[in-house]
């Protein structure tokens, strides 16, 4: 049995490593349902899955709920790397340009290997020379990325991550330019691969490379990204679903068309006066971030600082509106008291339509409103550089506009459908994860409630979609969404925001312990925690028991609501949750040449089209 657990991760050779078919799937289902009958209700240091005639050894399972799998070392040297025959791996060549043995920036020595997947995905690896426990990681990247570098994102404490055994990689997505979006300009194949190709075909590769070094496949593939990174793993679990048997997917920018045009332009537009200077300024934030708690904070229990659902928060910002003869520093003109508000409610056009989902801003989170809120006139906000960026090279497919601004984005109806249709092989939006879950995928779902750049109400709207394409006992089967209070865009903020969440996706993966509570930390300058709580899986909230210290985590327990709130996501653009809304690529010259999916699957089942 424990070879049948471990089988969807088992290439069947190199040159089909994550192609695996839909009957595979099928199979793998059935057999994980086998797997969870046949497990231990109880899984701790000692519990044992039976080997089910197999002839193989018993797997046991830590107190996390992670395989005790047999560590393994390499077959071949790290130098040898470089000579290593990857024909055929993948759908283009592939060629390792480096490999060294690292032993300054991990727990224990590693082969740092980087290469190129052509035209021009760098791909970079991290192989255990020491101990590897056949767990394979490929980390995200923020922004357009452009860089690859491997980072973990909800990480903290993750056992395979923190002593070394784990074998990771990532990849720049196709380009080399960072944030300004010049790098897309007349180049498509650099578009698809940031869209969608490039963490696939280094999934791929890295699999390959892990199969030579070691003489043995990697038993368990997981992704972990943020930002950005949360919109590849939602990727890859629509588009590529055997690619990996877990992912994690912080604050996913899988909205990315309506997240980088109609939700950062507002931000900075909708605090401009008629001469073009800024309304509101950063010296007010703080006091408005005080009205809130004074008004909200006792709201779930606790007088803490945060607010563990700011969706129960009904905050006027009128009412700090200066009285006469008040010191201005001490309250809101009306003009400012407008800008907060539409922040806090989000893009709409002249009528009234929203044009993002409801909430662009949570109540609590306004200390970190300066990625959009001048400290003085003149300056250019994060906002403006990420939809000009956007717009200009990205945002509209086939056309390069250097000269774009933000006066050109229109707030209506119409124009909003001209800009979100343009540029759908971007989005990350299909809600259909049927196989995903046929394949026994995994996915856990993370938001930071401060978060001041991507709205969770963006990613509460897609778990919406979700279960409502899936039904809901279906989606719990193999989905979690968590939701940390205070905590901002993938870390920091006024919250506990340090946290492992990729423990609980692995463990969940290899033994079928269902994720529950995680533990997140708030640390002080010198590293000292300061503060722990308690999060649960949505809809649930952490509740005070009533004694004890508010910043232990065991004195609270899980509560889940009479009532969800905010379950009404009615917005314009939310017919984009649908498979309809994705297209697939190629490029054509200098154009990129796009296909609705389910036209391109059709088509692709006939040999027309290549994966």
């Amino acid at each position: 049995m424990a070879w049948l657990s471990a089988r969807r991760s088992r290439p069947r050779s190199t040159t089909a490593i994550t192609h695996r078919s839909r009957g595979a799937g099928l199979a793998g289902a059935l057999i994980a349902l086998v797997m969870l009958a046949l497990a231990p209700a109880v899984l701790g240091s000692t519990a044992e899955a039976s080997s089910g005639g197999t002839g193989r050894a018993p797997v046991s399972y830590t107190a996390d709920g992670l395989a005790n799998l047999p560590a393994l070392t390499p077959v071949m040297s790290c130098a040898d790397v470089t000579s290593m025959d990857l024909d055929g791996v993948t759908d283009a060549a592939v060629t390792i340009t480096s490999a060294t043995v690292d032993t300054t920036t991990a727990a224990s020595p590693f082969c740092s290997v980087t290469g190129t997947i052509a035209p021009a995905n760098t791909i970079v690896m991290r192989l255990p020379l020491e101990g590897w426990t056949q767990r394979y990681l490929q980390t995200g990247c923020g922004g357009e990325c452009g860089s690859s570098n491997i980072n973990y994102a909800a990480a903290d404490g993750c056992v395979p991550v923190t002593d070394g055994t784990i074998a990771s990689a990532t990849t720049d997505m196709g380009h080399q330019g960072g944030n300004d979006g010049s790098w897309a300009a007349n180049n498509p194949q650099a578009q698809i691969d940031f869209a969608y190709r490039g963490v696939h075909v280094t999934s791929q590769v890295a699999k390959a490379v892990i199969a030579k070094f070691y003489g043995h496949p990697a038993r368990y593939s997981y992704f972990d990204g943020c930002s950005d990174g949360g919109r590849e793993g939602l990727m890859e679990a629509q588009r590529y679903p055997n690619d990996f048997d877990g992912i994690l997917a912080g604050a996913p920018a899988n909205n990315m068309d309506v997240q980088n045009t109609y939700h950062h332009a507002w931000n900075v537009l909708t605090n401009l006066d008629s001469d073009g200077n800024y309304i509101l300024l950063a010296d007010k934030l703080p006091l408005i971030h005080s009205a809130v708690l004074a008004k909200c904070d006792g709201l779930d229990g606790v007088t803490d600082g945060i607010l563990d659902d700011p969706r129960a928060c009904d905050f006027n910002p009128y009412s700090i509106v200066c009285k006469a003869g008040q010191d201005s520093s001490t309250c809101l003109t009306k003009a400012e008291a407008g800008v907060v508000r539409r922040l806090h409610d989000g893009a709409t056009d002249g009528h009234g339509h929203r044009l993002e989902v409801p909430i662009s801003h949570e109540w609590g989170s306004e200390l970190d409103w300066t990625l959009f809120i001048p400290t003085a006139q003149g300056q250019t906000v994060g906002s403006q550089n990420f939809v000009e960026s956007f717009a200009r090279y990205l945002g509209y497919t086939n056309k390069v506009m250097p000269d774009w601004t933000l006066s050109d984005l229109k707030f209506d109806v119409r124009s909003f459908w001209k800009t979100v249709e343009s540029s759908s092989y971007l989005a990350a939006m299909d809600p259909d994860l049927s196989r995903f879950q046929r394949s026994g995928g995994k996915l856990i779902l993370w938001h930071g409630w401060g978060d001041q750049h991507i709205s969770p109400q963006s990613t509460l709207a897609y778990y919406s979609a979700v279960q409502k394409t899936m039904g809901k006992r279906a989606t719990a089967e193999f989905s979690r969404l968590y939701l940390f209070p205070g905590v901002a865009h993938c870390g920091g903020g006024e919250g506990p925001n340090s946290f492992d969440a990729l423990t609980p996706t692995m463990a969940w993966v290899e033994s079928g312990r269902r994720p529950t509570s995680i533990v997140a930390r708030k640390l002080d300058s010198a590293g000292n925690v300061t503060r722990t709580r308690p999060v649960y899986p949505y809809p649930a909230v952490a509740r005070y028991n009533g004694h004890g210290s508010t910043d232990d985590a065991s004195n609270f327990h899980s509560y889940t609501p009479a009532r969800e709130r905010g379950t009404d996501y009615h917005w314009v653009g939310e017919r984009l949750y649908s498979s309809d809304y994705q297209t697939w690529c190629r490029a054509v010259g200098t154009q990129l040449a796009c296909t609705p999916a389910r036209t391109w699957l059709t088509a692709k089942a006939k040999g027309a089209h290549r994966a």
